[in-house]
Protein backbone atom coordinates (compact mmCIF):
# COMPACT_ATOMS: atom_id res chain seq x y z
CA UNK A 1 0.00 0.00 0.00
CA UNK A 2 1.66 3.61 -0.93
CA UNK A 3 1.35 6.28 1.33
CA UNK A 4 2.08 8.79 -1.48
CA UNK A 5 -0.61 11.44 -2.17
CA UNK A 6 -1.11 12.54 -6.16
CA UNK A 7 0.88 15.77 -5.07
CA UNK A 8 3.72 14.59 -3.25
CA UNK A 9 2.70 16.44 -0.12
CA UNK A 10 4.31 15.88 3.46
CA UNK A 11 2.53 13.15 5.60
CA UNK A 12 3.13 14.58 9.36
CA UNK A 13 3.11 11.00 11.74
CA UNK A 14 3.41 11.16 15.45
CA UNK A 15 6.03 8.11 16.64
CA UNK A 16 7.23 7.22 19.94
CA UNK A 17 11.36 7.59 20.35
CA UNK A 18 13.18 6.59 23.73
CA UNK A 19 9.93 7.09 26.09
CA UNK A 20 8.92 10.64 24.24
CA UNK A 21 6.35 11.25 21.46
CA UNK A 22 7.78 13.42 18.31
CA UNK A 23 6.09 14.31 15.29
CA UNK A 24 8.29 13.55 11.59
CA UNK A 25 7.07 14.90 8.14
CA UNK A 26 7.64 13.01 5.10
CA UNK A 27 6.55 12.30 1.60
CA UNK A 28 4.49 9.57 1.29
CA UNK A 29 7.73 7.30 -0.74
CA UNK A 30 9.49 7.80 2.57
CA UNK A 31 7.09 6.59 4.51
CA UNK A 32 6.75 3.24 2.36
CA UNK A 33 9.94 2.85 2.02
CA UNK A 34 10.74 2.85 5.91
CA UNK A 35 7.70 0.40 6.21
CA UNK A 36 9.42 -1.59 4.04
CA UNK A 37 13.33 -1.70 6.06
CA UNK A 38 11.41 -2.45 9.01
CA UNK A 39 9.15 -5.23 7.36
CA UNK A 40 12.73 -6.51 6.33
CA UNK A 41 14.51 -6.63 9.55
CA UNK A 42 11.22 -7.74 11.09
CA UNK A 43 11.24 -4.48 13.67
CA UNK A 44 8.72 -1.78 14.50
CA UNK A 45 8.79 1.51 12.05
CA UNK A 46 9.85 3.05 15.46
CA UNK A 47 13.05 0.89 16.19
CA UNK A 48 14.12 2.11 13.11
CA UNK A 49 13.81 5.97 13.70
CA UNK A 50 15.06 5.56 16.91
CA UNK A 51 18.08 3.96 15.53
CA UNK A 52 18.25 6.95 12.77
CA UNK A 53 17.63 9.46 15.90
CA UNK A 54 20.80 8.05 17.45
CA UNK A 55 23.03 8.69 14.96
CA UNK A 56 21.75 11.79 13.21
CA UNK A 57 23.42 15.00 13.10
CA UNK A 58 20.57 17.60 12.01
CA UNK A 59 16.92 17.55 11.78
CA UNK A 60 15.16 13.92 12.27
CA UNK A 61 13.33 14.24 8.86
CA UNK A 62 16.24 15.24 6.98
CA UNK A 63 18.17 12.17 8.69
CA UNK A 64 15.41 9.50 7.48
CA UNK A 65 15.24 10.97 4.28
CA UNK A 66 19.14 10.42 3.90
CA UNK A 67 19.18 6.86 5.77
CA UNK A 68 16.52 5.64 3.33
CA UNK A 69 18.61 7.22 0.36
CA UNK A 70 21.56 5.33 1.27
CA UNK A 71 20.27 2.04 1.72
CA UNK A 72 18.42 2.66 -1.90
CA UNK A 73 21.70 3.26 -3.26
CA UNK A 74 23.16 -0.11 -1.38
CA UNK A 75 20.63 -2.12 -2.95
CA UNK A 76 21.32 -0.74 -5.98
CA UNK A 77 24.60 -1.51 -6.39
CA UNK A 78 24.00 -4.93 -4.92
CA UNK A 79 24.70 -8.06 -7.76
Amino acid sequence: MTDTPPDGRLRKRSVLIAGHKTSVSLEGAFWDELRAIAAERAVPLSHIIEEIDTTRGGNLSSAIRLFVLDRLREKALKP
